[in-house]
């Protein structure tokens, strides 16, 4: 095995080969450091490297360390506090923060072993399906540089698509981390809601979690098990499973049934011949395994949902504007962000209390219904995305009508959102290659707090059509 090869194996496998003493911590975090200093400047992935933190931390840790993922380096994305890290939001009143405390997923990353070498990109405030914000310039898809790896989490992905690390942390509040999955060729879940806890600063989100995007289901549940559970003060947290989820992952689903459909939750968006093709392979590959599929067209197809997850969503991304202010000192201005933000902010700011919270609880009104229409199911099959990767600069955020490049990407991503409304865990498997060459996959979603079924069902899925391609990179 090569050094390159190395970050293209297995988190776990790694951190085993760490334990044995086949190899030593600094070694990977060499290799994962070197990776960087070779590719970021064609993808620029990375926000800060800590190649000295990093070294110092992967020089404490020794073989027979017995820590889950000891020695193993990640990277985090650049939204969630790293104690001595620049922690910017991508935006650039926050461009030069410091963060002072490390955030409970930071905290938890680290117990298990995990080496940080560094932060990842974002969309500025995390905004868009796209990694394009002006504070840090265009990230890069490594499948094609002249395509966008997804958002928000796209420095993430692109960082573990091409080697950079093994597994990244990244966020998802209308499909953040599924997006980026399928954009990369990635494994990428949105667990259940509560499943991870936003600590120490943060409150409940009706739509945000955090998780990570990695090669493997196996990765994925490991370091759920990690990352889930509850922390001191969490007002509501998600019932805990009945046994590990990588032990879920590992077993048997059993024959299911199971929901497809390729009828998108926005009404205007276009299904792309690809990902429609994607799932109906999907389904004949989930038949051949012994489950029950049925094609349904979900009760989603509502200008109002749509409007009222606008509102929602927006309300989030208003309270993170208003935090980089007053990590700056000053109200923000117009002048202070992309034309796009200013929109939003400005949008939510005109709203009452009222108003927004009213959005909030008829949304749930809506996903109740949707939950119910699913109830009979243990799954329901979507594309990933309704297009391919997006040309870099498809997404304006300083269009003339900045709005319109909002309500344009919905188009891109349609049958993500709607989850995080629900709170139900959804993944993204790279089951399949588009003839274009890049990563062609689909969306499955779990019951509520059903990530352990959803985990096995996709390991099951993973082992009958397994993704071993890389992107190549000169």
């Amino acid at each position: 095995m090569t050094d390159s090869d190395l970050m293209f194996e297995g988190a776990g496998e790694l951190a085993g080969m760490v334990r044995s003493g086949e190899i030593s911590s600094r070694e990977l975090v060499q290799t994962s450091l070197q990776r960087i200093e070779e590719l970021n400047p064609m993808l620029n992935a990375f926000v800060q490297v800590d190649a000295d933190g990093a070294l110092a931390a992967a020089d404490q840790i020794g073989a027979g360390d017995e820590r889950p993922f000891a020695g193993v380096p990640i990277a985090i994305k650049n939204n969630r506090p790293v104690k001595g890290l620049r922690l910017t939001y991508g935006c650039s009143l926050m461009s030069e923060h410091v963060a002072p405390y490390d955030h409970n997923i930071t905290r938890r990353l680290r117990d298990a072993g995990f080496v940080i070498v560094g932060t990842t990109t974002l969309p500025e405030y995390g905004i868009l399906p796209v990694s394009e914000a002006r504070v840090f310039g265009p990230t890069r898809n490594p499948w094609d540089l002249q395509r966008t790896p997804g958002g928000s989490s796209g420095g993430a992905a692109a960082a573990v698509a091409a080697g950079m690390v093994p597994v990244a942390h990244g966020n998802d509040g209308g499909g953040s981390i599924r997006i980026p999955a399928a954009c990369c060729g990635l494994v990428g879940l949105k667990p259940a809601r509560g499943r991870i806890s936003a600590a120490p600063e943060l409150g409940d989100s009706s739509l945000g979690i955090d998780g990570v995007l990695t090669r493997t289901v196996a990765d994925t549940a490991a370091i759920l098990d990690v990352l889930a559970g509850y922390e001191l003060g969490d007002a509501t947290w998600a019932p805990p499973p009945a046994e590990p989820f990588a032990v879920s992952a590992a077993a048997d689903p059993g024959k299911l049934r199971i929901a497809t459909t390729t009828l998108p939750p926005v009404p205007e968006a276009g299904v792309d011949p690809l990902a429609a093709r994607a799932v109906a392979d999907a389904a004949e590959l989930l038949r051949s395994l012994g489950h029950e599929v049925e094609e349904v067209d979900p009760p989603w197809q509502d200008d109002a949902v749509r409007e009222l997850f606008g509102v929602v969503f927006s309300s989030h991304i208003a309270l993170s504007i208003a935090y980089s202010g007053r990590i700056a000192g000053r109200e923000p201005t117009a002048e202070d962000m992309e034309a796009m933000s200013w929109a939003i902010f400005s949008m939510i700011k005109k709203l009452g209390a009222i108003e927004t919270r009213g959005a909030e609880i008829a949304l749930q009104g809506f996903t109740r219904r949707l939950v119910s229409f699913l109830h009979p199911y243990d799954a329901l099959l979507t594309p990933a995305l309704a297009e391919r990767p997006l040309a870099l600069g498809t997404l304006d955020t300083d269009a003339p009508d900045p709005m319109a490049t909002f309500t344009r990407s919905g188009l891109f991503t349609p049958f993500t959102p709607v989850f995080n409304a629900s709170g139900q865990p959804g993944i993204s498997l790279p089951l399949y290659e588009g003839e274009d060459g890049l990563p062609l996959a689909v969306q499955i979603v779990g019951r509520p707090a059903g990530e352990g079924q959803l985990l096995a069902l996709s390991a099951q899925l993973e082992s009958a059509c397994p993704w071993e391609r890389r992107p190549v990179l000169e």
